[in-house]
């Protein structure tokens, strides 16, 4: 029998990916003597200390709810000239605010309050987690002296074990620091933030309330710039991998090579490209790495998502003789429900620091972006699947011309929609139909692309543009909410605004969670509808620059996409899109019948 990858009868890839020091993040090797900066007593707390830290690494703004446990702390976060106060309505919106913003800046930071902050921020660290994103997730702690103490506190469970918090944050953090006293504060702060940067995943810091404002000996410096000692791949396994490698494509036909979202965590995105450069071979991506590689390159095939890709895509991927993936994360949702069409004995699998090929063999401790350097080098030129590709494309077609105020489409939205991008935007597509159809947009170079596939949370993409928003002020960010999606976490939107960021939010109003219908239908998918402008009226209050409109026919959409590019181009602009509730993508039909399918496989007999 063959061995099917992204299929029911095959284990699930290996996801514990150890991760690099994000781009953009502080890696510097002081070369030559630096004059150390001397602080006052005043400015040499623990608080100001991890300020100075987050800004060393990148991070200008920190996104915060403030609560009693915290407030000294935010206090000093502020007093730091280059660390800007982002207060956002709700724990879960501040985690992936932070989340957004590690997503552009290679690193986040979030601020709350023990245990009910905690608890609340904790389903948005778990994204970033599942995600490989660095976020500093800090507490305010409670008071050193109650550790130990039989005291029971507010905030809290009502249990004298204060634990709680640090034991589920645990399971979704890669480093977990408790500040509870000074003498080892600067120590712990420090390994929790390389550890993030290192690791490419969240940690967790908590700072005692009583201990951010106190100075000590160990602050009163301004802190050395993180030396991370770069990760080596070990040279006689990435030269045995790399000829192994080369052997198994060389004798191949048609091979193609596709890029999985763990490019980002390994910082091997250039080196996947000049792999493709040198070999020839048809470049592919898989959903969750949309916007990972350049769109515009001559061997670009589309994405392959099974059943769902881009079209002429998956034809060309499934049929090739041997395939290079490339950081893949092979889940339920990127295999369709596992029902993709590839062999394992056909495959080559790139993780973040092991390649294997075929069936077997395996080399660890073998970092992608090396071995795919090492690679290029290796193959010959082989175009053979793109002249494929070339053969059978046919160009895509174009949505039925609407008829005068015919109501709008959403395959005529989106035809709007690929005109507005640019290198001076990016996209936020929300879990939901919004998947499948900013999957089919054509990214110009230049232009950012972002949604969160691994762990899918509906609500995530208001925090997110949020943060993505903030970490590049340059770029207009286009986002793509569905209705039941945007209540859940719609609040902040007033954080946008207060902020003056330029976003421009399409809210797609069909009557309910369209994704969970196509899955499994029922009264609970159906929700309460909103007025939306009115809402985001309301929250605006005539404070900052926000404009909203309803568009209802093509007409509308084309006079509110002007005005938003134009009288409005410096304004928060939110357009709710009236669409039917059966109107979706081919691609959600069919995903969600096989997702259908594979949630409902009856139990192994016993």
């Amino acid at each position: 029998m063959d061995t099917k990858i992204g299929s029911l009868d095959v284990c699930k890839a290996d996801n514990h990916d150890v991760g690099c020091l994000p781009k953009g993040a502080s890696s510097t090797v002081q070369t030559s003597s630096v004059p150390a900066t001397t602080f006052n007593s005043a400015d040499a707390t623990l608080g100001r200390h991890l300020a100075r830290r987050l800004v060393q690494i990148g991070v200008t703004d920190v996104f915060t709810v403030p609560g009693d446990f915290n407030l000294t702390l935010l206090d000093h976060l502020i007093a730091e000239p280059g660390l800007t106060n982002i207060g956002c309505c709700n724990e879960l919106n501040a985690g992936y605010a932070a989340d957004g913003y590690a997503r552009s800046r290679g690193v986040g930071a979030c601020v709350v309050t023990f245990t009910v902050g905690g608890l609340s921020v904790l389903n948005a660290i778990a994204g970033a987690y599942s995600e490989n994103l660095p976020v500093v997730c800090i507490v305010g702690g409670p008071n050193s002296n109650d550790y130990g103490t039989n005291r029971i506190l507010h905030h809290t469970i009502g249990l004298p074990d204060f634990s709680q918090e640090l034991r589920c944050f645990q399971t979704v953090t890669c480093f977990q620091a408790v500040v509870n006293n000074l003498e080892d504060a600067h120590e712990l702060i420090d390994t929790a933030i390389s550890t993030a940067l290192k690791e490419s995943k969240p940690v967790y810091i908590s700072i005692g309330c009583n201990l951010a404002a106190v100075p000590h000996p160990t602050f009163s410096r301004d802190p050395v710039p993180f030396s991370l000692s770069p990760r080596l791949s070990n040279k006689w396994g990435l030269e045995a991998a790399v000829e192994a490698a080369a052997e198994f494509l060389n004798k191949a036909v048609k091979p193609v090579m596709v890029g999985g979202p763990k490019l980002r965590s390994a910082h091997a995105n250039d080196a996947f490209v000049e792999l493709a450069d040198a070999s020839g071979f048809a470049l592919a991506v898989m959903p969750s790495a949309k916007g990972q590689v350049p769109e515009h390159h001559p061997h670009f095939i589309g994405t392959y998502w099974g059943a769902v890709s881009t079209a002429f895509c998956a034809e060309i991927v499934e049929s090739a003789d041997a395939y290079l993936f490339a950081g893949p994360i092979f889940n339920d949702y990127s295999s369709v429900g596992y029902s993709l069409l590839l062999k394992k004995e056909k495959a080559i699998i790139v993780q973040p620091d092991r390649v294997t090929i075929g069936s077997g063999p395996a080399f660890g401790c073998v970092l992608m972006k090396d071995f795919l350097a090492a690679l290029a080098k290796k193959l010959k030129h082989n175009n053979t699947a793109h002249e494929n590709y070339c053969r059978i494309f046919v160009p895509d077609g174009h949505p039925l011309k609407a008829a005068p105020k015919e109501p709008l489409r959403v395959n005529v939205l989106f035809q709007h929609i690929q005109k507005m991008l640019s290198a001076e935007t990016a996209v936020i597509a929300e879990t939901g139909d919004s998947w499948f159809n900013c999957q089919k947009l054509k990214l110009p170079p230049g232009c950012g692309y972002e949604f969160q596939m691994q762990y899918g949370s509906i609500g995530w993409s208001v925090g997110a543009t949020l943060g993505y928003a903030q970490a590049v002020p340059e770029k207009r960010v286009i986002s793509f909410i569905g209705d039941g999606s945007f209540q859940v976490t719609a609040q902040d939107v007033s954080t946008m605004i207060r902020n003056g960021q330029k976003t421009i939010i399409f809210l797609i109003n069909n009557g309910g969670y369209t994704i969970e219908v196509e899955i499994h239908d029922g009264p609970y998918n159906v929700i309460k509808n909103w007025n939306y402008t009115g809402l985001v009226d309301a929250i605006h209050n005539g404070q900052g620059k926000c404009w909203t409109t309803k568009v209802r026919c093509e007409e509308e959409l084309i006079e509110a996409i002007e005005t938003a590019n134009g009288p409005k181009k410096d304004s928060l602009c939110f357009i709710e899109v009236i669409a039917h509730k059966d109107d979706t993508s081919k691609e959600l039909l069919e995903w969600g019948s096989r997702v259908s399918a594979a949630n409902s496989r009856p139990p192994n007999p016993q």
